[in-house]
């Protein structure tokens, strides 16, 4: 009780505090409630690991629940490895499954039990697969050995080994999608996999598929002929290729999208292949720059921005869905801050922060170009038994839940209704943080939604730059409210809200917390409310709303009735 009491005094002394501090300048937002732009798809309700096997496992599971129990709508999940050859043991970057293995007379042997155990877990959530088809399996592979990487943050060895390499027979190839998609059929039912995404490959525009681009091709007509012979309703796509900005794997995805629309089919024979949704990657370049981080969100909405742009050149396309398949700061959720000073920004209120202007920015940018985003994964799930606050790419570190995963709780509380304007004193738009990144003076942004009884308002003070500053002033008009008393909820990010990693500090940074110690973190790695709810008079159905926002800080204001 004593801890729990001296919690609640630091908060308030912080309020005191932050209200103290002098201002970088004062910004007006105002949010006409009945102004809606477009229904809100929950395009941040996604997440990717490329490690299976962390998905039933201790600190999974939990993690998994509470993806769960953070949004009306169900989490997607995408995981690498699902088709690799192995005993089902995990470490960073790898996982198996051991799902298609050989007789001595070389006669298919399938075996589900540890994809069964990865779905279970899914599907006993809610949560829904987004399901990769990869990698080769050891007795497909035109190369089978060496077959398992060994790779290390720093001095790896050979990365690109026998997982990677084209199906020495592609008939088999297509009978092992077939019955997979047919068994989780028979497991969980038609109407539940009719509800899934299924992709081929990963990233096979480099080392990821040793392959040519014709083999990329030729294994997903076939792959997907094997999804569509099991299940013809089923959603299927790719190709999930690298950054579009860069040349490589723009040539790749226009090539790509070139045979889907006009090729021949190299399963079937006939023009083009089944092509339901679209997908490639995103990624920003963080830099150590004079003893801090310095990120380029701007490089990641470029990549997001290109990939529109190739897909809404495809008239057959354009109305397509579009998943980002990884949508990231960087590209490397399992090198450390220990071997990369660069990812510094993963503990802490900065990684909350650019997930938060980034998520929105995709909304944006999908509008721009007319085109129907779904999905933006974010390529960070959990590490098991690793050591406190490593500062890997996770959303939680030995079962404690990190600050941009309140983020994600803070768009499932928005979710639902539709996208409404927000005017501001101070706008920035995607188009100019992709021209210059958010160098100069912060981007104090927002996103707002509304439903039939609430509007909701996510308001963001984002810098490239991991330095102090000044506090922002910031001012909210609501307009067009339902009712003339209402009651406003005020969730925080920052420093010392919703933020374990400082909370573990403000202990000592211990690596062998006590089961109290634990537990405080446990508690302060929730969502937590700045101020206490409160009903407030708004008359003719408008109200406006007060607050102060450190640098790197989220606030959520929702107004219900």
């Amino acid at each position: 009780m004593k801890k729990l009491f001296l919690v609640i005094v630091s908060a308030l002394g912080l309020c005191a505090a932050v209200s103290a501090q002098s201002s970088e300048g004062g910004v007006l937002f105002t949010v006409n409630a009945k102004d809606k732009i477009e229904p809100m798809t929950p395009l941040w309700a996604w997440v990717g690991y490329d490690e299976p096997n962390y998905t039933y496992m201790k600190d999974g599971v939990k993690l998994l629940t509470e993806l769960s129990e953070l949004s009306p709508v169900p989490v997607s999940v995408r995981a690498h490895n699902l088709l690799t050859s192995g005993d089902g043991s995990a470490s960073l970057k790898w996982g198996s499954t051991n799902a298609y293995t050989e007789d001595s007379k070389g006669r298919p042997v399938y075996d589900w039990t540890i994809l069964d155990r990865i779905f279970d877990t899914y599907v006993q959530r809610g949560i829904k697969p987004f399901v990769e088809i990869g990698f080769m399996p050891e007795a497909l592979s035109t190369k089978p050995e060496p077959y398992r990487h060994s790779w290390a943050a720093v001095n790896s060895g050979p990365l690109w080994t026998g997982w990677t390499y084209p199906a020495k027979d592609y008939d088999k190839w297509r009978e092992l999608v077939y019955q997979w998609v047919r068994h989780c059929i028979d497991r969980y039912g038609r109407e539940e996999v009719l509800t899934w995404y299924w992709e081929v490959w990963n990233e096979p525009d480099i080392g990821y598929w040793s392959g040519t681009h014709e083999e990329y091709c030729k294994l997903y007509d076939y792959a997907v002929d094997g999804v569509k012979r099991a299940l013809p309703e089923a959603k299927v796509g790719g190709p999930e290729t690298t950054d579009p900005s860069g040349q490589r794997a723009n040539e790749y995805l226009r090539k790509f999208l070139d045979h889907c629309r006009d090729g021949v089919n190299y399963a079937t024979g006939k023009k083009g292949a089944p092509l339901d949704f679209i997908t490639f990657h995103a990624k920003g370049s963080p830099q150590f720059v004079d003893g801090h981080v310095r990120m380029n969100i701007g490089r990641q909405l470029k990549n997001i921005d290109m990939g529109c742009e190739i897909v809404a050149s495809y008239p057959e396309f354009k109305h397509l869905p579009i998943i980002i398949g990884e949508s990231d700061p960087e590209g490397c959720a399992a090198c450390s801050v220990a071997t990369h000073p660069s990812n510094a920004y993963r503990n802490g209120t900065m990684y909350s922060s650019y997930s938060a202007n980034t998520w929105a920015r995709t909304y944006e940018i999908a509008r721009k170009h007319g085109v129907n985003i779904v999905g933006a994964v974010a390529w960070a799930f959990e590490y098991e038994d690793q050591i406190w606050f490593g500062g890997f790419r996770d959303l939680a570190t030995n079962g404690v839940d990190k600050p941009v995963l309140n983020v994600m709780r803070m768009y499932g509380l928005m979710q639902g209704g539709s996208l409404v304007r927000v005017g501001s004193s101070s706008p920035m738009t995607a188009d100019q943080i992709i021209a210059d990144s958010v160098r100069e003076r912060s981007d104090i942004g927002a996103i707002a939604n509304a439903t039939d009884n609430s509007v909701s308002i996510m308001v963001w003070n984002y810098h490239d730059d991991d330095l102090p500053a000044p506090a922002a002033e910031v001012t909210v008009n609501f307009d067009n409210l339902g009712a003339e008393r209402v009651l406003v909820s005020h969730y925080r990010i920052d420093g010392q809200f919703s933020n374990s990693y400082e909370a573990w500090k403000g202990i000592g940074s211990p690596q062998e917390p006590t089961p109290e110690q634990v537990a405080y973190l446990e508690q302060s790695g929730q969502l937590q409310a700045y101020t206490s709810p409160a009903w407030k008079n708004a008359p003719s159905g408008r109200l406006g709303v007060n607050f102060t926002l450190p640098r790197q800080g989220v606030s959520l204001i929702k107004i219900t009735w």
